[in-house]
């Protein structure tokens, strides 16, 4: 299933009408809403075909994992693609790929040509291609409208995605009931044509020219791992990821033959049911805004953690089409809430350079959290039944809440992730090459040795800042001759990557340097640059 423009901050609903003055952005949004719609007309199909193929849960459980593990297992890579090719072309070829993949797909379910394990290679071959361009989708809003729309771009792009999922699913099983099962999968197919005409007709603005060259394609990678890794704020948000996807898998991986064989429906109540999470969402996204004034981010997931559990619980024990439908109901507003929650979260825990791979983070373990999830609950449905397997997984997403109450969301109140370039250019006394290092940083400090505890306390913020924006080796020395004398010492890897972590410095950092050198007696704190005299 292909969700395109799905970035990150739908913080309020915007008024919808101003990004819409950018012919740009209303072309490529109208094409993705179409594309959207045929991409979940698509899941619905899938799924169901798979229960006709197999109805064994684990594996109907299985279509839910190769939708969601590609975007594991390439989020990361497709991430530091984003920042570092040109994002409309590498779209245009990704989007190509996805739409020849889905046409040969179409082709077999109509000559009745797919078995179990075509269905699930080419779900996953289908996923693959949107994990990988789901990246630079998210990287491509900003520059489709001024800086002044972005907030109701944003706003306008979730709308979209939650009206496609209220209409492609009921769309979906009606039209399988009309026309066949292999109808969706030729309409999913045409309709990604759309998106392809509008990036071939939209042309880019020009991109200001970095005084720096690119990261490598590993280098970048790197980054953003060791970024993920040493930022506390984005941590904490992993952490109540996991806990709320891996039980939200659930009803997801299940709902095929929880309509299947619980209320013996057919594919239109399947339809029916994912059309009401989405009518849900579109609903919880209109009061999102004023839910989160109103409980807090932290209490708005743990609201939307126990819905899911009452959602899950009641698909359990679900015998009747009303009582579906209203699981469905709470479900889709529980999802809205939580994912927007999260995404929020994510986004303000992120400066602009690493946004794409701080973002491809968060991706990769909400996928991976789904596809874990889904297998999970697909084997216990085969072992003990499929409703004993979801009231598990209510139970679980209950449980997560006070497990993981201590990690808590950012808003961006606080924080201030906006680039300071208060480092000044180190001084040297001539040309230096890019890849030679590496680079040993020596900060000098003179204190008050009564200060010693709180200045080293203060100091290892700076260590975590350091790691995070590209340092190793950090450490703090002190002269045993000299009371009061610290030395701050950290390496990079390359010339290159110091005149990086000079740009990667943010407002909130110069905060916690200013919180270390109140210590510092006389005059400011002494740099020093040494090069590896002989290189890499």
């Amino acid at each position: 299933m292909n969700e395109h423009l799905t970035t990150s901050n739908p913080q309020s609903v915007a008024p919808a009408g101003n990004p819409f003055r950018h012919r740009a952005f209303t072309v490529i949004w109208i094409a993705t809403v179409v594309s959207n719609i045929g991409g979940w007309m698509y899941s619905v199909a899938s799924g169901w075909l798979m229960t006709s193929l197999d109805s064994n849960a684990f594996i109907v459980a299985m279509v839910q994992v190769a939708n969601s593990l590609p975007m594991f297992l390439f989020a990361i890579p497709a991430g530091a693609l984003a920042d570092i090719v040109n994002q409309r072309r590498f779209l245009i070829i990704g989007e190509s790929m996805i739409t020849v993949v889905s046409t040969a797909f179409a082709a077999l379910v109509w000559l009745h040509l797919i078995t179990p394990a075509s269905l699930l290679l080419f779900s996953f071959a289908v996923t693959v291609g949107s994990a990988i361009s789901a990246p630079a989708w998210q990287s491509i809003v900003a520059k489709l409208v001024t800086k002044a729309d972005l907030p109701s771009a944003v706003a306008a792009n979730s709308v979209g995605i939650n009206v496609s999922r209220a209409i492609g699913p009921a769309l979906g099983g009606i039209i399988i009931g009309a026309a066949g099962i292999a109808a969706p999968f030729w309409l999913d197919a045409f309709s990604n044509i759309g998106v392809i005409a509008a990036l071939l007709w939209w042309r880019a603005p020009s991109k200001s020219a970095s005084a720096l060259p690119p990261e490598s394609f590993g280098s970048a990678i790197r980054t953003g791992l060791r970024y993920a890794r040493y930022n506390p704020y984005l941590r904490a948000t992993l952490f109540r990821t996991v806990a709320f996807f891996v039980f939200g898998s659930a009803y997801w991986a299940l709902l095929p033959l929880v309509a299947r064989t619980r209320i013996a429906g057919g594919p239109a109540l399947y339809g029916v049911l994912l059309g009401a999470i989405g009518v849900s969402a579109v609903g919880g996204a209109v009061l999102l805004h004023r839910l989160r004034e109103k409980l807090g981010a932290d209490s708005l997931v743990a609201a939307a953690s126990l819905g899911t559990a009452l959602a899950t619980a009641l698909f359990a024990v679900a015998r009747q089409p009303a009582t579906a439908i209203v699981a469905s109901f709470i479900a889709g507003a529980s999802w809205i809430a939580a994912v927007a929650s999260l995404n929020v979260s994510a986004q303000v825990a992120l400066p602009e350079w690493v946004r794409g791979r701080g973002l491809a983070m968060y991706v990769t373990v909400m996928f991976g959290a789904l596809s874990v999830g889904s297998a999970i609950w697909g084997q216990l449905a085969v072992a003990a039944g499929l409703p004993a397997a979801l009231l598990l997984a209510s139970a679980g997403a209950a449980i997560g809440i006070p497990l993981t109450w201590r990690w808590k969301l950012q808003t961006g109140a606080n924080v201030d992730f906006s680039p300071s370039m208060h480092w000044p250019n180190p001084v040297t006394a001539h040309a230096i090459e890019g890849d030679r290092g590496p680079v040993l940083v020596m900060v000098e400090y003179h204190i008050d040795p009564k200060n010693r505890i709180a200045f080293l306390h203060a100091l290892g913020q700076n260590s975590r800042e350091r790691r995070r924006d590209g340092a190793y080796d950090w450490g703090i020395f002190e002269d045993p001759a000299d009371d009061g004398r610290f030395i701050e010492t950290f390496l990079t890897g390359s010339w290159l990557e110091h005149l990086r972590l000079h740009q990667r410095v943010t407002k909130a950092d110069r905060i916690s340097e200013v919180a270390v050198r109140r210590f510092q007696i006389g005059d400011a704190p002494k740099t020093t640059h040494l090069i590896s005299a002989q290189g890499n």
